[in-house]
Protein backbone atom coordinates (compact mmCIF):
# COMPACT_ATOMS: atom_id res chain seq x y z
CA UNK A 1 0.00 0.00 0.00
CA UNK A 2 2.78 2.43 0.91
CA UNK A 3 4.60 1.70 -2.35
CA UNK A 4 1.41 2.35 -4.33
CA UNK A 5 0.87 5.61 -2.46
CA UNK A 6 4.41 6.81 -3.16
CA UNK A 7 4.35 5.85 -6.85
CA UNK A 8 0.95 7.47 -7.36
CA UNK A 9 2.01 10.62 -5.48
CA UNK A 10 5.14 11.01 -7.61
CA UNK A 11 3.18 10.46 -10.83
CA UNK A 12 0.56 13.00 -9.77
CA UNK A 13 3.24 15.54 -8.83
CA UNK A 14 5.00 15.13 -12.18
CA UNK A 15 1.74 15.52 -14.11
CA UNK A 16 0.73 18.53 -12.01
CA UNK A 17 4.07 20.28 -12.59
CA UNK A 18 3.72 19.72 -16.33
CA UNK A 19 0.28 21.32 -16.24
CA UNK A 20 1.51 24.26 -14.16
CA UNK A 21 4.58 25.14 -16.17
CA UNK A 22 4.18 23.74 -19.67
CA UNK A 23 0.57 24.25 -20.74
CA UNK A 24 -0.90 27.54 -22.03
CA UNK A 25 -3.57 29.21 -19.90
CA UNK A 26 -6.64 27.82 -21.74
CA UNK A 27 -5.35 24.25 -21.44
CA UNK A 28 -4.49 24.81 -17.77
CA UNK A 29 -8.11 25.82 -17.17
CA UNK A 30 -9.26 22.70 -19.04
CA UNK A 31 -6.96 20.47 -16.98
CA UNK A 32 -8.28 21.97 -13.77
CA UNK A 33 -11.84 21.55 -15.08
CA UNK A 34 -11.11 17.84 -15.56
CA UNK A 35 -10.12 17.66 -11.89
CA UNK A 36 -13.37 19.46 -11.01
CA UNK A 37 -15.37 17.04 -13.16
CA UNK A 38 -13.79 13.98 -11.53
CA UNK A 39 -14.37 15.46 -8.08
CA UNK A 40 -17.98 16.18 -9.08
CA UNK A 41 -18.45 12.59 -10.25
CA UNK A 42 -17.26 11.32 -6.88
CA UNK A 43 -19.30 13.88 -4.95
CA UNK A 44 -22.44 12.80 -6.78
CA UNK A 45 -21.70 9.18 -5.88
CA UNK A 46 -21.31 10.01 -2.20
CA UNK A 47 -24.47 12.11 -2.03
CA UNK A 48 -26.70 9.98 -4.28
CA UNK A 49 -27.39 12.55 -7.00
CA UNK A 50 -27.24 11.85 -10.71
CA UNK A 51 -23.58 11.72 -11.69
CA UNK A 52 -23.73 12.78 -15.38
CA UNK A 53 -26.12 15.63 -14.62
CA UNK A 54 -24.06 16.95 -11.71
CA UNK A 55 -20.80 16.77 -13.67
CA UNK A 56 -22.49 18.67 -16.50
CA UNK A 57 -23.59 21.38 -14.06
CA UNK A 58 -20.07 21.61 -12.58
CA UNK A 59 -18.49 21.99 -16.01
CA UNK A 60 -21.16 24.49 -17.03
CA UNK A 61 -20.39 26.61 -13.97
CA UNK A 62 -16.66 26.45 -14.70
CA UNK A 63 -17.26 27.49 -18.30
CA UNK A 64 -19.49 30.37 -17.19
CA UNK A 65 -16.85 31.54 -14.70
CA UNK A 66 -13.97 31.32 -17.19
CA UNK A 67 -12.87 34.64 -18.56
CA UNK A 68 -15.23 36.74 -16.44
CA UNK A 69 -13.99 39.79 -14.57
CA UNK A 70 -12.53 39.60 -11.08
CA UNK A 71 -15.76 40.61 -9.37
CA UNK A 72 -17.46 37.34 -10.32
CA UNK A 73 -14.62 35.31 -8.85
CA UNK A 74 -14.70 37.53 -5.79
CA UNK A 75 -18.32 36.47 -5.24
CA UNK A 76 -17.38 32.80 -5.62
CA UNK A 77 -14.48 33.03 -3.22
CA UNK A 78 -16.43 35.09 -0.70
CA UNK A 79 -19.26 32.55 -0.71
CA UNK A 80 -16.72 29.78 -0.22
CA UNK A 81 -15.10 31.61 2.71
CA UNK A 82 -18.45 32.08 4.45
CA UNK A 83 -19.30 28.43 3.79
CA UNK A 84 -16.09 27.06 5.29
CA UNK A 85 -15.58 29.56 8.10
CA UNK A 86 -19.16 29.86 9.30
CA UNK A 87 -21.43 27.09 8.03
CA UNK A 88 -19.17 24.04 8.10
CA UNK A 89 -18.01 24.20 11.75
CA UNK A 90 -21.68 24.11 12.76
CA UNK A 91 -22.34 21.37 10.20
CA UNK A 92 -19.54 19.23 11.60
CA UNK A 93 -20.96 19.71 15.08
CA UNK A 94 -24.49 18.77 14.01
CA UNK A 95 -23.38 16.17 11.40
CA UNK A 96 -26.35 16.85 9.13
CA UNK A 97 -26.73 14.26 6.34
CA UNK A 98 -26.75 15.22 2.66
CA UNK A 99 -27.74 11.97 0.97
CA UNK A 100 -31.37 12.12 -0.06
CA UNK A 101 -31.46 15.93 -0.04
CA UNK A 102 -30.86 16.54 -3.73
CA UNK A 103 -31.03 20.38 -3.86
CA UNK A 104 -28.73 20.69 -0.85
CA UNK A 105 -26.30 18.11 -2.27
CA UNK A 106 -26.17 20.04 -5.54
CA UNK A 107 -25.66 23.40 -3.84
CA UNK A 108 -23.00 22.18 -1.42
CA UNK A 109 -21.16 20.24 -4.12
CA UNK A 110 -21.01 23.30 -6.34
CA UNK A 111 -19.73 25.58 -3.57
CA UNK A 112 -17.10 22.99 -2.68
CA UNK A 113 -15.86 22.41 -6.23
CA UNK A 114 -16.44 25.46 -8.45
CA UNK A 115 -14.73 28.14 -6.28
CA UNK A 116 -11.77 25.75 -5.96
CA UNK A 117 -11.49 25.51 -9.74
CA UNK A 118 -11.74 29.30 -10.01
CA UNK A 119 -9.06 29.71 -7.32
CA UNK A 120 -6.70 27.30 -9.09
CA UNK A 121 -7.10 29.21 -12.35
CA UNK A 122 -6.84 32.60 -10.65
CA UNK A 123 -3.76 31.74 -8.61
CA UNK A 124 -2.10 30.19 -11.65
CA UNK A 125 -2.76 33.38 -13.60
CA UNK A 126 -0.86 35.31 -10.92
CA UNK A 127 1.99 32.81 -10.89
CA UNK A 128 2.27 29.03 -11.28
CA UNK A 129 4.63 29.09 -8.31
CA UNK A 130 2.02 30.85 -6.20
CA UNK A 131 -0.52 28.10 -6.86
CA UNK A 132 2.08 25.45 -6.16
CA UNK A 133 3.10 27.14 -2.90
CA UNK A 134 -0.52 27.43 -1.73
CA UNK A 135 -1.19 23.76 -2.44
CA UNK A 136 2.13 22.71 -0.92
CA UNK A 137 1.15 24.40 2.34
CA UNK A 138 -1.77 21.98 2.61
CA UNK A 139 0.45 19.02 1.76
CA UNK A 140 2.93 20.07 4.46
CA UNK A 141 0.14 20.42 7.04
CA UNK A 142 -1.36 17.05 6.10
CA UNK A 143 1.93 15.18 6.26
CA UNK A 144 2.95 16.83 9.54
CA UNK A 145 -0.43 16.11 11.12
CA UNK A 146 -0.23 12.46 10.08
CA UNK A 147 3.25 11.76 11.41
CA UNK A 148 2.83 13.84 14.57
CA UNK A 149 -0.45 12.09 15.29
CA UNK A 150 1.12 8.69 14.72
CA UNK A 151 4.07 9.52 16.96
CA UNK A 152 2.50 11.30 19.92
CA UNK A 153 -1.22 11.57 19.23
CA UNK A 154 -3.43 10.86 22.23
CA UNK A 155 -6.41 13.22 22.27
CA UNK A 156 -8.90 12.58 19.47
CA UNK A 157 -9.92 15.61 17.46
CA UNK A 158 -13.25 14.36 16.08
CA UNK A 159 -13.68 10.67 16.94
CA UNK A 160 -17.20 10.44 15.53
CA UNK A 161 -16.02 11.73 12.14
CA UNK A 162 -12.37 10.76 11.72
CA UNK A 163 -11.00 8.70 14.63
CA UNK A 164 -7.41 8.89 13.42
CA UNK A 165 -7.05 12.66 13.76
CA UNK A 166 -5.66 14.08 17.00
CA UNK A 167 -5.11 17.46 18.60
CA UNK A 168 -1.39 16.67 18.72
CA UNK A 169 -1.53 16.22 14.95
CA UNK A 170 -3.14 19.65 14.66
CA UNK A 171 -0.28 21.13 16.67
CA UNK A 172 2.25 19.43 14.41
CA UNK A 173 0.47 20.78 11.34
CA UNK A 174 0.49 24.34 12.67
CA UNK A 175 4.19 24.17 13.57
CA UNK A 176 5.08 22.74 10.16
CA UNK A 177 3.15 25.36 8.22
CA UNK A 178 4.77 28.19 10.18
CA UNK A 179 8.20 26.74 9.41
CA UNK A 180 7.11 26.31 5.80
CA UNK A 181 6.06 29.96 5.74
CA UNK A 182 9.51 31.08 6.89
CA UNK A 183 11.15 28.91 4.24
CA UNK A 184 8.82 30.17 1.51
CA UNK A 185 9.49 33.78 2.54
CA UNK A 186 13.24 33.24 2.32
CA UNK A 187 12.98 31.53 -1.07
CA UNK A 188 10.86 34.42 -2.32
CA UNK A 189 13.55 36.84 -1.19
CA UNK A 190 11.54 38.27 1.69
CA UNK A 191 12.84 38.93 5.17
CA UNK A 192 11.75 36.50 7.91
CA UNK A 193 10.10 39.46 9.67
CA UNK A 194 7.69 39.86 6.75
CA UNK A 195 6.47 36.35 7.41
CA UNK A 196 5.31 37.30 10.89
CA UNK A 197 2.42 39.34 9.54
CA UNK A 198 1.22 36.29 7.63
CA UNK A 199 1.52 33.89 10.57
CA UNK A 200 -2.10 34.26 11.77
CA UNK A 201 -3.31 33.69 8.22
CA UNK A 202 -1.14 30.57 7.91
CA UNK A 203 -2.61 29.25 11.16
CA UNK A 204 -6.11 29.98 9.82
CA UNK A 205 -5.31 28.16 6.57
CA UNK A 206 -4.04 25.17 8.52
CA UNK A 207 -7.19 25.06 10.61
CA UNK A 208 -9.48 25.43 7.60
CA UNK A 209 -7.57 22.73 5.72
CA UNK A 210 -8.35 20.35 8.58
CA UNK A 211 -11.99 21.44 8.47
CA UNK A 212 -12.11 20.60 4.76
CA UNK A 213 -10.64 17.17 5.44
CA UNK A 214 -13.10 16.53 8.25
CA UNK A 215 -16.06 17.60 6.13
CA UNK A 216 -15.24 15.15 3.37
CA UNK A 217 -14.60 12.44 5.97
CA UNK A 218 -18.06 13.07 7.40
CA UNK A 219 -19.69 12.86 3.95
CA UNK A 220 -17.87 9.58 3.27
CA UNK A 221 -18.81 8.16 6.66
CA UNK A 222 -22.47 9.06 6.08
CA UNK A 223 -22.29 7.37 2.67
CA UNK A 224 -20.64 4.27 4.14
CA UNK A 225 -17.58 4.73 1.93
CA UNK A 226 -13.92 4.50 2.87
CA UNK A 227 -12.77 6.60 -0.10
CA UNK A 228 -14.48 8.97 -2.50
CA UNK A 229 -13.35 6.79 -5.41
CA UNK A 230 -10.71 4.36 -6.61
CA UNK A 231 -9.07 6.27 -9.46
CA UNK A 232 -5.77 6.85 -7.64
CA UNK A 233 -4.06 3.66 -6.37
CA UNK A 234 -3.22 3.95 -2.70
CA UNK A 235 -4.94 7.34 -2.44
CA UNK A 236 -8.60 6.67 -3.17
CA UNK A 237 -10.32 9.25 -5.33
CA UNK A 238 -9.69 12.74 -6.62
CA UNK A 239 -11.89 14.27 -3.93
CA UNK A 240 -9.78 12.51 -1.31
CA UNK A 241 -6.71 14.32 -2.67
CA UNK A 242 -8.23 17.80 -2.88
CA UNK A 243 -10.54 17.81 0.16
CA UNK A 244 -8.35 20.23 2.11
CA UNK A 245 -7.58 22.25 -1.01
CA UNK A 246 -11.29 22.98 -1.51
CA UNK A 247 -11.40 24.88 1.77
CA UNK A 248 -8.03 26.66 1.53
CA UNK A 249 -7.43 27.70 -2.10
CA UNK A 250 -10.50 29.94 -2.39
CA UNK A 251 -9.51 31.63 0.87
CA UNK A 252 -5.99 32.27 -0.44
CA UNK A 253 -7.38 33.65 -3.70
CA UNK A 254 -9.83 35.87 -1.79
CA UNK A 255 -7.10 37.25 0.47
CA UNK A 256 -4.92 38.12 -2.51
CA UNK A 257 -7.84 39.64 -4.39
CA UNK A 258 -8.64 41.85 -1.41
CA UNK A 259 -5.00 42.76 -0.98
CA UNK A 260 -4.65 41.35 2.52
CA UNK A 261 -1.20 42.15 3.85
Amino acid sequence: MLRARVVTALALLAAFLCVLFLLPRPLVAVAFALIAALAGWEWAGLTAVGRPAFVAVVLGCCLAAYGVDGSANLVLWSASAVFWLVAIPLWLYRRWPLAGHRPAAYAVGLIVIVPTWAAMVGLHDRSPWLLFAAMALVWVADIAAYFTGRAVGRRRLAPAISPGKTWEGVGGAVAATLIYGVGAALIAGLSPASHLGWSPFLVLLTAISIVGDLFESMIKRQAGAKDSGSLLPGHGGVLDRIDSQTSTLPLVALALQLGVK
